[in-house]
């Protein structure tokens, strides 16, 4: 079997990085998803691209994407697909938004590349062989080791105005025992910043698969500790929810987050 490599997930992620940037600030044809799930001719076009990509040069593929949920066989690769991860940011202008490729085989996410083509910043990760910034700069998570001296981020579901565990209470707590609780738009970048050490801990409930299996590889090869919020090292099984933090203040986290 012709296994994908790190190499050329990179390339893809480039290529759909470009389609949205071509697109950006430019008029789109939004459509509503629910109440605030936006998706674009943008999104569609890049899901376009790299599906096509991929089941020409791996048929044997399944793939889990955002827009046209599972297809392809059983049996070997499975990829994870976000062709754009962050469209509210997209189609408000704001330049905070990604392209998120992961790649599993044998029951593990293998290979990892997410891109942000408005600072061309390409993080990426091959399973322990580390995480990097555009193929030169080796990633290391933050090792804060108090919550006070910390500054985290979070983000919030299309869910929020009817969920009945509503991350705001999650976020009042945070926020009372940090430098600060960012909130970016985009999940895939918060792992990344968390892998770069820019923040040094992550959480957020009700996720999907491609919103976070990327990501977190790169986050886990840089260091940081990666879990679901009960704590199980699967964080890929649906509904998702994710803590990737310094494993110095995972378990401050942790307790925050299990306070009743």
């Amino acid at each position: 079997m012709n296994l994908p490599t790190l190499v050329e997930l990179e390339s893809l992620a480039r290529q759909a990085g470009q389609i949205l940037q071509d697109g950006y600030e430019k008029e789109h044809d939004v459509q509503l998803k629910g109440v605030i799930d936006l998706v674009t001719e943008v999104d569609r076009q890049s899901e376009t691209f790299l599906l096509g990509e991929i089941r020409t040069r791996w048929p044997y593929s399944r793939i889990v994407a955002e827009e046209s949920g599972e297809s392809g066989q059983d049996g070997g690769v499975v990829w994870y697909i976000d062709p754009l991860d962050g469209t509210v940011n997209y189609t408000h202008g704001v330049p905070i938004f990604c392209v998120s490729i992961a790649c599993a085989w044998d029951g593990e996410t293998r290979l990892a590349v997410v891109y942000d083509p408005m600072r061309d910043e390409l993080f990426s990760a091959e399973r322990g062989k580390g995480a990097f910034l555009n193929g030169r700069r080796r990633l290391a998570a933050s090792q804060v080791a108090e919550l006070r001296a910390s500054l985290l981020v979070t983000g919030f579901p299309y869910d929020t105005w009817t969920a009945k565990v509503n991350n705001l209470e999650y976020f009042g707590r945070f926020a009372r025992l940090t430098q600060g609780v960012r909130r970016l738009g985009s999940a895939a970048l918060d792992l990344c910043y968390v892998a770069a050490g820019r923040f040094d801990g992550y959480w957020e409930l009700s996720l999907s698969p491609w919103d976070v299996a990327a990501g977190a590889l790169i986050a886990q090869e840089a260091g940081a500790r990666v879990t679901s919020l009960s704590g199980d090292d699967d964080y890929l099984v649906p509904p998702c929810s994710i803590l990737a933090a310094a494993p110095t203040l995972y378990d401050q986290m942790m307790r925050v987050l299990q306070q009743s």
